[in-house]
C-alpha cells in the first residue's frame, strides 16, 4: 500500500482557548508519545486524520508522522469527536518500534451464508465483532475474516475455531463466542422481553446535555485528552511485560 504522510506541527501553548483558536484555524490538537519517549504536543489537521479513519486499516493505520522533516511512524492510538457533529477534536498517536509487537484490536468480518440460515431458517447472531491481537506493526491485519459457511442451527465459532496466521498472536480468551446460529423464536423472545408492555408509557429520552452546556462539556473532554497519554504509555509497558 502506498506510504501514508501525515504534517504535524509543534506546538508549545496549551489549554482550551489555545486549543479552540487552533481549531477555529483548521488544525486540531494532538500528543505524540512513544516507550521511553518524551511526550510532545502538536497539531495536525482534521481532515488527514479522519481520511485514515475511513480507510481499510481504520485505527490500525501505520503511517509517519512528519513533524519539522523529522518523520515518526506511528499509529493513531486514541481520538476524541465532538459529541452531537462527530467532529475530530484530539488525537493521540504513538511512536511505534517496527521490531516491537503492539497489542491491537481488529475487526472481525463474516463470510459467506450460514447453512443454519439459508437450510434452517436461523438467524446469525454476531457475538463479537473485535478480536485483540499481538503482533508487528508491520503485520497489523485490516480485519479478521471468519467463514460461516458450514455454520449450522445451534452451533457457534468460538476464538479457539479460528486458524490465523502464525505471525498473528490471539490474546482475545479462547472460549470467547465470535457467531452462532439461533432460532427466529428466541431472537422474538428476546425482542418482546425488551418492547415495553401494553399501555406503558414510553420513558422520556435523556437530554445528553443541557443547550449551551455542549461546548464546556467539550473542553472538560478535551482536558482529560490531554493527560492520557503518560497513562496510555503506562498501559503500553505493561502489555509488553
Amino acid at each position: 500500500m502506498p506510504e501514508i504522510v501525515v504534517a504535524a506541527q509543534k506546538r508549545a501553548d496549551t489549554g482550551k482557548n489555545v486549543n479552540r483558536r487552533l481549531r477555529v484555524s483548521g488544525m486540531i490538537p494532538g500528543v505524540l508519545y512513544g516507550e521511553k519517549k518524551d511526550t510532545q504536543p502538536i497539531a495536525v489537521s482534521p481532515k488527514e486524520i479522519a481520511a485514515i479513519l475511513k480507510s481499510a486499516s481504520g485505527e490500525n493505520t501505520l503511517f509517519d508522522l512528519d513533524l519539522g522533516g523529522s518523520r515518526r511512524k506511528v499509529i493513531l492510538k486514541e481520538f476524541q469527536t465532538e459529541p452531537l457533529k462527530g467532529r475530530l477534536l484530539h488525537a493521540d498517536f504513538y511512536e511505534v518500534a517496527l521490531d516491537k509487537e503492539l497489542h491491537v484490536k481488529v475487526h472481525v468480518e463474516l463470510l459467506g451464508t450460514a447453512i443454519g440460515v439459508k437450510r434452517d431458517g436461523g438467524i446469525i447472531d454476531f457475538v463479537t465483532r473485535e478480536l485483540e491481537i499481538s503482533c508487528l506493526p508491520t503485520e497489523i491485519p485490516d480485519k479478521i475474516v471468519v467463514d460461516v459457511s458450514e455454520l449450522e442451527m445451534n452451533k457457534h465459532i468460538r476464538v479457539h475455531d479460528l486458524k490465523l496466521d502464525p505471525k498473528l498472536k490471539l490474546l482475545t480468551h479462547e472460549d470467547v463466542v465470535i457467531v452462532h446460529v439461533v432460532a427466529p423464536r428466541a431472537e422474538e423472545e428476546v425482542a418482546a422481553a425488551a418492547a415495553p408492555a401494553e399501555g406503558a408509557t414510553p420513558a422520556e429520552p435523556e437530554v445528553i446535555k443541557a443547550k449551551g452546556k455542549a461546548e464546556e462539556g467539550d473542553e472538560k473532554a478535551e482536558g482529560k485528552a490531554e493527560e492520557k497519554p503518560a497513562k496510555a504509555e503506562k498501559a503500553e509497558k505493561k502489555d509488553k511485560k
